[in-house]
C-alpha cells in the first residue's frame, strides 16, 4: 500500500469527511462568493520563528509557506515539484554536483527580481545561523567550516549566471534533492536584509515592511502575541492568488475562548497552523450528527513520545550536555523501560486523544505508521502496558526514589500536551508511585531550551517533513542532531546513517529500519501516539484541510455567501 493510499484509508476509518481537493478545482456553478473574503483563525502560541533560516515549529512552517518559497515544493499529494526552478536539477555523473536553473520572471513581493545570488546568500545565511534545520545544508562542501564559525560561505555553492547556480556535495547524499524543498532553503531578499541591519539578524522577518518573500501572500500587519495579518501579493509572478483578500491570525491562549468566537462566526476555522480543539470539544463535535459536519479529521504524519535526556555528564555524550540525567546512558535504560511500560496507551488515547479523535497509539517505533521505515504494528515491546514488569524495572533502577525526586515533565503549551502530561503523571503515580509535575512553556521558549537538552524528561514530537527515514535520523538521532533535544549519541547509528544516506531508498530502507530497531531496543524514545489533524470550519468556508504534512495553501480556500 502506498503512503497516500494508507492515509486515505485511515481517514475513512476515522470518519473523515473527505480529503480536500487540490488547488485549482473550479467553482461549482451554484457557488457565490461572499463579499468579505477574510480568512481568520486562532493560534494558542505566538510564532516561534518568522525567519526561514531559523524556522522549526510546524505552526510557523504551515503559515509562512504562503509567504516564502524556494526552488522546489511539495504538491498536495506530497510529490516534489519545481517552484522557482525550471525543472529537476542536473546531477553530475559522480552524484555530487547539482546544477539548478531558475525561472527568470520571479520577483519578491516588493518587486525585486530573484536571482542566483539571492539563493546563494540565503543558503549560506541559513548555514551560519545554525537553526534546527541548518543541517539541510550539511552535505554541501564547506558547511562544517561555516557551522563552526570558521568561514562565512560554503565553498560548494557556485554562481553560474544570474539564473543558475550549482551545489557540490562533500559526499553522495541521495536524499538531498528532497531536502531542498524544505523551508530552510526558501529564498530571502539579500538587498532588504542587508539594508535592515546585519545579514544574520532576524528582526527583518518580524516587520511587515521588510518581511519580503516570493510566496502568494505577504505580511501586512503584526502585533506580537496578539495578531498577524497577511494579504495577497499584487501581480504575483506565479499567477492567481485565489479568492482570499486577507488572512487574520489571532493569538488566543484560551482554546475555549477560541471555540466560542468560532461558534459566533468570529473565525472561519480552527485547525490551521497545527492547532487543535480541546479534548472535550472535539468529542462533542464528533458525537453530534449536525456538529460533526463541520469537523474534518485527517491523519497527520506525526509521532509524539516521551523524551528522555540521555546526558551522562558535561559534554557526554553530546556537546550540549551540561548535567547527568537520571535517564542517561546505559545506567538510565531500566528507568526508560519502566516509565514506558507503565503507560497504558489505550487509556491515554481515550482520555488525552479525545477517544481517538486526536491520535492513535504508537506501537511500531518512532517513525509514524504509513511512512517508510515504520517497523510494523506491535513491534515495539516497550510500547505495551505491563505494570508488574514496570515496577520490577523501576525498583532495580531507583530503589530509594532519589532519581525521581522533584522530577518535572516539560511540554509546550496546548490542551493536547497538557492532557497527555496529566494522564502520564496520573499513570506513573498509579503504576510506579512516582509523583511527576507538569510544566508548560510557550513554544519558542520550550523549543530553544529543548534544543540545548535542558529537560530530564519532556514532551517530544516530530511531524515528518517528507516521506524518507533520513528526515527522522538526521534531525533527531545522529550525534548533535539539531532537533534531538535528548542529546542521544550512538556511533553505530551515525555510521549506518552515513551509509544509508548515500544510497537510493530502494537500497537503504532495510538499513534505516535496522536503525529504528536500535532505537526501540534501547528505549531511546517512549513512543506514545501517532497524530490526527483536526479541522473545524463553517460549511460556507471551502477548501479547508491538508495532507498528512501541511495545511492547504490559503489560495485553496474561499468563503461562500452565507
Amino acid at each position: 500500500m502506498t503512503r497516500l493510499s494508507f492515509f486515505r484509508s485511515l481517514a475513512v476509518a476515522l470518519g473523515a469527511s473527505s480529503v480536500v481537493a487540490a488547488c485549482g478545482g473550479g467553482n461549482a456553478p451554484s457557488e457565490q462568493l461572499a463579499a468579505d473574503q477574510t480568512l481568520s483563525f486562532p493560534m494558542v502560541n505566538e510564532f516561534a520563528d518568522l525567519d526561514p533560516g531559523h524556522m522549526s515549529a510546524a505552526q510557523d512552517v504551515d503559515a509562512f509557506r504562503n509567504v516564502y518559497s524556494g526552488l522546489y515544493k511539495f504538491d498536495d499529494n506530497l510529490n516534489e515539484i519545481p517552484d522557482i526552478a525550471t525543472g529537476a536539477p542536473k546531477i553530475s555523473d559522480d552524484q555530487k554536483t547539482y546544477t539548478c536553473t531558475m525561472r527568470k520572471d520571479v520577483k519578491f513581493s516588493n518587486g525585486d527580481p530573484v536571482k542566483a545570488d539571492d539563493f546563494i546568500f540565503s543558503w549560506n545565511r541559513a548555514a551560519r545561523m545554525q537553526g534546527d534545520y541548518a543541517s539541510v545544508f550539511a552535505p554541501v562542501a564547506g558547511y562544517d567550516d561555516v557551522a563552526n564559525g570558521k568561514a562565512h560561505d560554503m565553498t560548494g555553492l557556485k554562481k553560474i549566471d544570474d539564473y543558475s547556480f550549482s551545489a557540490t556535495l562533500t559526499d553522495v547524499a541521495a536524499y538531498w534533492y528532497t531536502e531542498v524543498a524544505l523551508w530552510t532553503a526558501w529564498v530571502v531578499d539579500q538587498k532588504v536584509i542587508k539594508a535592515a541591519g546585519k545579514e544574520d539578524d532576524q528582526n527583518w522577518a518580524s516587520d511587515p515592511a521588510t518581511a519580503v518573500g516570493t510566496g502568494m501572500f505577504k505580511m501586512t500587519a503584526r502585533t506580537p502575541k496578539t495578531s498577524t495579518d497577511f494579504a495577497p501579493v499584487a501581480n504575483w509572478w506565479g499567477g492567481s492568488t485565489g479568492a482570499i483578500t486577507k488572512v487574520h491570525i489571532e493569538i488566543i491562549a484560551d482554546q475555549k475562548a477560541q471555540l466560542t468566537k468560532y461558534e459566533s462566526g468570529g473565525y472561519s476555522l480552527i485547525g490551521y497552523d497545527n492547532q487543535n480543539l480541546t479534548p472535550e470539544d472535539v468529542i462533542r463535535y464528533n458525537s453530534d450528527p449536525q456538529l460533526k459536519k463541520q469537523l474534518n479529521l485527517q491523519p497527520a504524519a506525526r509521532t509524539t513520545w516521551i523524551g528522555f535526556n540521555m546526558c551522562e555528564g558535561t559534554g557526554k555524550p553530546s556537546k550540549n550536555c551540561t548535567f547527568a540525567s537520571p535517564f542517561g546512558g546505559e545506567a538510565g535504560k531500566l528507568g526508560r523501560e519502566a516509565f514506558s511500560l507503565a503507560v497504558d496507551r489505550d487509556q491515554l488515547v481515550d482520555i488525552a486523544c479525545s477517544k481517538g479523535t486526536a491520535c492513535i497509539k504508537a506501537t511500531g517505533g518512532v517513525i509514524t505508521k504509513g511512512l517508510k521505515g515504520y517497523l510494523g504494528d506491535n513491534t515495539d515491546p516497550w510500547a505495551v502496558f505491563d505494570k508488574a514488569k514496570a515496577q520490577q524495572l523501576y525498583k532495580q533502577w531507583d530503589p530509594d526514589g532519589s532519581k525521581v525526586k522533584n522530577l518535572v515533565y516539560t511540554h509546550n503549551t496546548s490542551a493536547f500536551n497538557k492532557a497527555v502530561c496529566e494522564n502520564l503523571a496520573s499513570q506513573w503515580k498509579a503504576n510506579l508511585n512516582v509523583t511527576m509535575q507538569c510544566t508548560a512553556q510557550d513554544t519558542a521558549s520550550f523549543f530553544h531550551a529543548r534544543t540545548k537538552c535542558t529537560f530530564p524528561i519532556f514532551r517530544h514530537s516530530w511531524g515528518a517533513d517528507y516521506d524518507h527515514p533520513q528526515d527522522w535520523f538526521d534531525f533527531l538521532f545522529v550525534t548533535d542532531a539539531g532537533s534531538g533535544g535528548a542529546c542521544y549519541s550512538n556511533p553505530q547509528i551515525d555510521q549506518m546513517e552515513k551509509s544509508a544516506n548515500s544510497k537510493p531508498l530502494t537500497q537503504s530502507l532495510d538499513t534505516y529500519k535496522a536503525m529504528n530497531k536500535i532505537l526501540v531496543d534501547n528505549t531511546v524514545t517512549g513512543n506514545l501516539v501517532y497524530g490526527i489533524q483536526q479541522y473545524l470550519s463553517h460549511d460556507y468556508v471551502k477548501g479547508v484541510g491538508g495532507n498528512p504534512l501541511y495545511d492547504n495553501y490559503w489560495v485553496d480556500v474561499k468563503i461562500l455567501q452565507h
